[in-house]
């Protein structure tokens, strides 16, 4: 299967499938109709969200069964390039009458102020397109995704993606402590829910603290230092520690657990409305 070039962009049409294919997940929703949003409403969210390890492609066929039509657009937006080609070579073995359409910085309405548009990863632009359709008032905003890999990015009270910054996420620091040390234990750090003790007690609880907290810390720290002087920037969060650590930072945070799967959306909307006069 090949990717369509951009030209070929007729598969930005609903019903669609909206990927991200991030380092350690694929994730996945189906979006019948184009997304409408509502200021004070909560976001909209896909149909049958699905989040699985690269591999699981028992797993997608059969969500594929029960969820997808025949025809329908698939929407891929990768950080990941091993895992794509896996999903595509799976696309087309299975479902080769689904047009397949990958997205770059090109498709989304979202103006990228960088010396380098197309070296930001797609799933920064897309948390960062999503985030700005939801928002309320005029200030700028200041994302964060707790992936993988963590991202503060910040977009300006014009719409317009400036950069941010780049730091390694709670369970990638946990094993490069295991691996660089001679003593240190592999701590899990994947239930976040609950911040832990700040003093630890032990070998684990410190790193769990010193991981944890680290973290916090940093995006407290970057949040407040992204956004020019005199500016107070809403805060919007994405991924799965994101309710426990929005409550440390802001109380008028927002937290959205599928913010990438509705950029996808809101990118085929407009290309939609632009092109063809209607969603």
């Amino acid at each position: 299967m090949t990717q369509p070039e951009l030209a070929a962009a007729p598969a930005m049409r609903f019903p669609l499938v909206a990927v991200d294919i991030g380092n350690t997940r694929l994730k996945l929703g189906l979006w019948p109709r184009p997304p409408q949003l509502a200021q004070g409403h909560p976001a909209p969210e896909p149909v049958e969200p699905l989040s699985l390890s690269p591999g699981d492609w028992d797993v997608l066929a059969r969500w594929i069964e029960q969820h997808v039509p025949p025809g329908t657009p698939w929407h891929l937006a990768s950080v990941q390039r091993h895992y794509l080609a896996d999903l595509v070579h799976f696309l087309g073995q299975r479902r080769s009458q689904d047009p397949v359409l990958l997205l770059n910085h090109e498709l989304l309405p979202l103006p990228v102020r960088l010396p380098k548009p197309d070296h930001v990863g797609i799933d920064r632009l897309l948390t960062a397109l999503a985030a700005w359709a939801l928002r309320s008032g005029d200030e700028p905003l200041v994302v964060v995704d707790l992936g993988t890999a963590v991202t503060v990015d910040y977009i300006s009270a014009r719409g317009e993606f400036c950069g941010g910054a780049i730091l390694p996420g709670v369970a990638m620091s946990a094993q490069a402590l295991e691996h660089f040390t001679d003593l240190l234990p592999l701590v899990p750090m994947d239930q976040l829910d609950q911040p832990p003790p700040a003093l630890g007690t032990d070998t684990v609880s410190a790193i769990r603290s010193g991981l944890y907290w680290g973290v916090v810390g940093a995006v407290r720290e970057l949040a407040s230092r992204l956004a020019p002087r005199g500016a107070h920037p809403q805060l919007v969060l994405t991924g799965g520690a994101a309710p426990a650590v929005a409550r440390l930072l802001d109380p008028q945070a927002r937290c959205e657990p599928h913010l990438s799967l509705l950029g996808v959306a809101l990118a085929a909307r407009h290309w939609c409305e632009k092109n063809c006069g209607e969603p």
